[in-house]
């Protein structure tokens, strides 16, 4: 019921837009005329105004056929943002099915792919009158930005209790049921400054202090749930001036969220001890970005997808995955979701590309979720 032709057209409409994070205003404009043709009740929220960006976050819903108004809600969600570079992305078709960029830029792929199985999921369901329960769809801005997009919606409105997020690489029938906390921190090391050739001994030197903390801290796996990671280090003003002031970021990831803050909490003390030991200073903020989740594989949503991909013939495999998702805050808001992949691939560079056949599949599936009586 999926019309291949229909669907790619779609696909290439939406990656013609320029859609960089906080910058989504005329691809979720079209999506609020497709939306409202296919008959859904849609609203654009005011995250462009708390987020300073210019579009909001898209909500739909679309009721239940009658005799389907018992069965609960469903959510799906995709983000209408992309990663740079992105201005003037353009999908070609390749005679395999492969779809890419000119290469000059990103495809698009996350998440227009996303985009395009839920539009034409929705339009093979009223086209031919299928019955369905009741479906939501969210549409976020800015989630390739730590999802803060989908951290200032309102999820008062959201009546489902499961969510399937289409957001992941790899081949369709791949499933996410667990992703990390995230947070990111910055360290600021305040020394003394001093003329490095007559009087050395009167500074204190801070990228020193940086140095020889970030030297007793463990980068990359600290465990099998956890990663830390000092990305980047800036001090200093001139070569012959003891620096006064060293700059330090970074991020940690768990699975386990106390995990996450203890790690924080070691990274901070390193840093304290060794500014102690040299009569330096520091100053030291964290955000979490987004908090842990993990979806029991017996959890109805998850075998609820499984049944479907068998009845496609597609194999489905569960995974963890480091990255975080819209799903994250969907979680911390007391939904039940998992991440599917979404015919994206090499996601984050100018080498992404899908595939027609892998989008056709994702749209069967969610052509199937969409009307599930389970």
């Amino acid at each position: 019921m999926v019309q291949k032709e229909r669907l790619v057209q779609t696909f290439c409409k939406l990656v013609s837009f320029d859609s960089p994070s906080y910058g989504e205003r005329n691809i979720c404009d079209f999506l609020i005329e497709t939306l409202t043709a296919l008959g859904l009740q849609v609203q654009e929220d005011h995250a462009a105004q708390k987020i300073q960006g210019n579009a909001g976050n898209l909500y739909a819903y679309l009721p239940a056929t009658k005799g389907m108004e018992q069965l609960p809600p469903l959510l799906f969600s995709g983000h209408m943002d992309t990663v740079e570079p992105s201005k003037g992305k353009k999908a070609i078709v390749h005679a395999d099915g492969t779809i890419t960029s000119d290469g000059t830029t990103v495809l698009g792929a996350d998440d227009c792919s996303a985009l395009t199985a839920i539009l034409e999921a929705l339009a093979v369901i009223q086209e031919n009158h299928l019955p369905h329960r009741a479906i939501e769809v969210l549409f976020s801005v800015a989630e390739e930005t730590y999802c803060i997009g989908a951290s200032v919606f309102d999820f008062s409105q959201i009546q489902s209790k499961e969510a399937y997020v289409l957001d992941l690489t790899g081949a369709v029938g791949g499933a996410a049921i667990q992703a990390p906390t995230l947070l990111s921190f910055r360290i600021a090391v305040t020394g003394k400054a001093s003329h490095a050739g007559f009087h050395p001994e009167q500074g204190i030197h801070a990228i020193c202090v940086a140095a020889s903390a970030a030297r007793r801290l463990k980068n990359g796996w600290l465990d099998e749930n956890t990663t830390r990671n000092i990305g980047t280090i800036h001090g200093g003003t001139q070569t012959n001036i003891v620096p006064a002031s060293c700059v330090v970021t970074g991020e940690i990831r768990s699975f386990d969220h106390e995990q996450a803050m203890r790690t924080w909490e070691e990274t901070k003390h390193v840093f304290e001890e060794e500014a102690r030991k040299l009569g330096a200073a520091v100053s030291a903020q964290h955000t979490v970005h987004i908090h842990a989740y993990q979806t029991p594989e017996q959890h109805p949503v998850v075998q609820r997808f499984q049944r479907v991909c068998a009845k496609h013939g597609i194999a489905s495999q569960l995974c963890s995955t480091m990255g975080g998702s819209d799903n994250n805050p969907l979680s911390e808001h007391g939904l039940t979701g998992m991440v599917l992949a979404t015919a994206m691939n090499n996601c984050h560079s100018c080498e992404e590309y899908s595939d027609v056949d892998e989008l056709e599949k994702i749209a069967a599936i969610t052509v199937d979720l969409m009307c599930s009586e389970e």
